[in-house]
């Protein structure tokens, strides 16, 4: 997906004439992420079962269609997800799944069986399935997933949001498909996806960005770094811009989106700096500009401290490690039911 400097805008129709368009860190956010779907499966499970997944990071989702599950997470309370659930995990890592009367009696961990195409079972294999669930997992093809994902919440439990299993079903169908212009669809598809997960989740989420745009004078500020990048923000600028005293402001806004103002500041400006020198269309000097510094030398400091090699350098590493990461994503899918 090309990079387009520029804040991200939503336009909404208004009775009293055009509104100005307004930049919506989310949909930033999310667009740089490009989630893409690596795989899914319909899992059908009768019986007492479990899975248990240690994951590298990938974001991995389900959608309970039938019965319901209970979902282990380490370092989080024990979920009951239910059907017509949609749970989102931005950077899986480790986790179970199993039926709600508990493990089988061997202790063990079950083994999918693939019935069909595309289709697994867990537990009893001759029992009717009382369990049927959209499982997989996505991959973010931006270079800077982490350091985004670190914005997102860590779990992701929608209810009584159907949309969101349309959503899934939509873009697996077309995932499968050789349609004319299946790409797009299914990028706009997962974009969608994410931003419609987010904002069901956005006022329950402890800190991170969806929680800093729950909060209005917040909002205010990460809105302003988000239209204006280039500005020369400061503690003071940034809490004009909130309408709140510069103290007041600072606590509130670490408080909020876990991280100081400045810092988060930063963190932006180094995402834009990487998409648009992986880009390749722009001198050192003029990402500078775009990115708000008034000199490269200044420009080129921060960015070797932050992410470790400076500005060409990084840009000649990209080009060589974008050929390894597109044939990652290619890679067929695993045979496990929870990948």
């Amino acid at each position: 997906m090309a990079f387009r400097p520029g804040p991200a805008t939503v336009a909404r129709p208004h009775l009293f004439g055009e509104r100005p368009e307004l930049p919506d860190p989310l949909a930033q956010i999310v667009s740089l992420l490009q989630p893409d779907l690596s795989y899914a499966k319909v899992v059908e499970a009768a019986g007492c079962w479990r899975i248990r997944r240690v994951e590298n990071g990938f974001a991995f989702f389900f959608a309970a269609l039938a019965g319901a599950v209970r979902l282990d997470i380490k370092g989080q309370q024990t979920l009951l997800i239910e059907r017509g659930d949609f749970v989102l995990i931005p950077a899986a890592c480790e986790f179970t799944s199993s039926s709600i009367d508990g493990a089988p009696a061997s202790g063990r961990d079950s083994m999918p069986v693939e019935i069909r195409p595309n289709v697994f079972r867990l537990g009893d294999q001759m029992g009717e399935p009382d369990v049927r669930m959209l499982v997989g997992h996505c991959a973010f093809a931006s270079p800077d997933a982490a350091l985004l994902v670190s914005l997102l919440p860590s779990l992701i439990h929608a209810r009584g949001e159907p949309r969101l299993t349309t959503l899934i079903q939509l873009a697996v169908e077309e995932s499968r498909g050789e349609r004319a212009g299946r790409d797009v669809v299914l990028a706009r598809l997962m974009e969608v996806l994410f931003i419609e997960a987010l904002r069901s989740s956005g006022p329950h989420c402890p800190s991170g960005i969806l929680r800093g745009l729950g909060d209005e004078r917040v909002a205010a500020a990460m809105r302003a770094i988000h239209e204006r990048p280039t500005a020369a923000w400061d503690v003071p600028g940034l809490a004009k811009a909130a309408a709140m005293s510069r103290s007041a402001f600072f606590e509130r806004f670490r408080r909020t989106v876990g991280m100081a103002p400045m810092e988060y500041l930063l963190h932006w400006r180094m995402v834009l700096a990487k998409r648009l020198l992986e880009d390749g269309k722009m001198a050192v000097a003029e990402i500078a500009r775009q990115v708000g510094y008034s000199s490269a030398s200044t420009f080129s400091v921060a960015f070797s401290r932050h992410v470790g090699a400076t500005p060409t350098i990084y840009a000649r590493q990209r080009s060589v490690a974008d050929v390894s990461e597109r044939a990652t994503l290619a890679q067929p899918e695993p045979v496990s039911a929870f990948g």
